[in-house]
């Protein structure tokens, strides 16, 4: 009972990395104002530009850089169009999600002739599964996200662009710059997320995104907009998650115990969702006077 009870841990930490990630990113994007729809993209990207980095290099760490150069682009487009173009941030993260799934679908079949999967890659090496360097990256961005957002004067400002853009920019501050660097963050760690995810994997499916994005969203919601509540609600998912992979087959349909994440997602929104408070100008355009 004791091996079973090490393995389902070892599996909830599995799981809970991406979702670690892209919520604590989740966290920067939205403290500064800006609703970052567009993490299932981003893990995405992250997961195609980490295959793809170590496919050609043969490093693990290589494909980290290239998934975070990915993530960056990805996420500056989301900053270009919804700061300094002003569109609806909601529009923007649904269409650069539909934007990333077809883009890495056409490369797969451009660089390898197949449009659902790549060729095998080796993956991050580890000693012991705790020992993951990616999944010791996903604690301390945890750990460091809380400090700087909390601690810093960065995190004070990036938290009042998000609650009064204009009392920002009357202290001489730019929002436009804060906001970026929100939106920045967010892209980086959500590649990060993807990264770990393809390297599991060892290999890049289409769409392996799976719907991670949208939970990671739903975990900063639960966690009200904070790095240890973003990461404690994520850890709550992969548990679900984990769950549904040790019921015995036959006692639920395959379908319901493969949604019962997806269910778990929307009963605790259904909860929390009325008593978490946003910050209050997220999603709102900034125009300067």
């Amino acid at each position: 009972m004791e091996s079973l009870a090490v393995v389902f841990i070892l599996q909830v930490f599995r799981i809970s990395v991406p979702y670690l990630f892209a919520s604590v990113g989740a966290v920067f994007s939205e403290r500064g104002g800006v609703i970052n729809l567009a993490l299932e993209g981003l893990i995405l990207a992250g997961a195609f530009g980490a295959m793809l980095g170590q496919h050609l290099s043969g490093s693990a760490w290589t494909g980290v850089a290239v998934a975070l150069a990915l993530g960056l682009i990805v996420s500056l487009l989301h900053a270009f169009v919804t700061i300094t173009l002003r569109a609806d941030q909601i529009v923007s993260g649904i269409a650069i999600n539909i934007l990333v799934m077809g883009a890495t679908r056409f490369s797969l079949g451009l660089l390898f002739g197949s449009a659902m999967n790549s060729p095998r890659i080796a993956g991050m090496e580890a000693s012991m599964p705790l020992l993951d360097p990616l999944l010791i990256i996903a604690v301390l961005s945890v750990a460091l996200g809380q400090f700087m957002l909390f601690r810093t004067p960065y995190g004070l400002r990036l938290r009042a662009a998000g609650e009064s853009a204009e009392a920002v920019e009357t202290a001489g501050l730019d929002v436009r710059k804060l906001r970026y660097s929100g939106v920045l963050i967010s892209g980086a760690l959500a590649a990060l997320g993807g990264a770990f995810l393809v390297f599991q994997q060892h290999s890049f499916t289409d769409n392996m995104s799976a719907g991670r994005g949208y939970i990671a969203l739903a975990a900063m919601i639960i966690g009200k907009w904070s790095p240890a509540g973003a990461a404690l609600a994520s850890v709550l998912f992969a548990s679900a998650e984990a769950m549904s992979m040790w019921f015995p087959s036959g006692w639920l349909p395959t379908q319901l115990v493969q949604s019962l994440p997806y269910l778990i997602t929307l009963l605790v929104l259904a909860g929390f969702v009325g008593k978490a408070t946003p910050p209050k100008e997220v999603g709102v355009p900034y125009e300067p006077e």
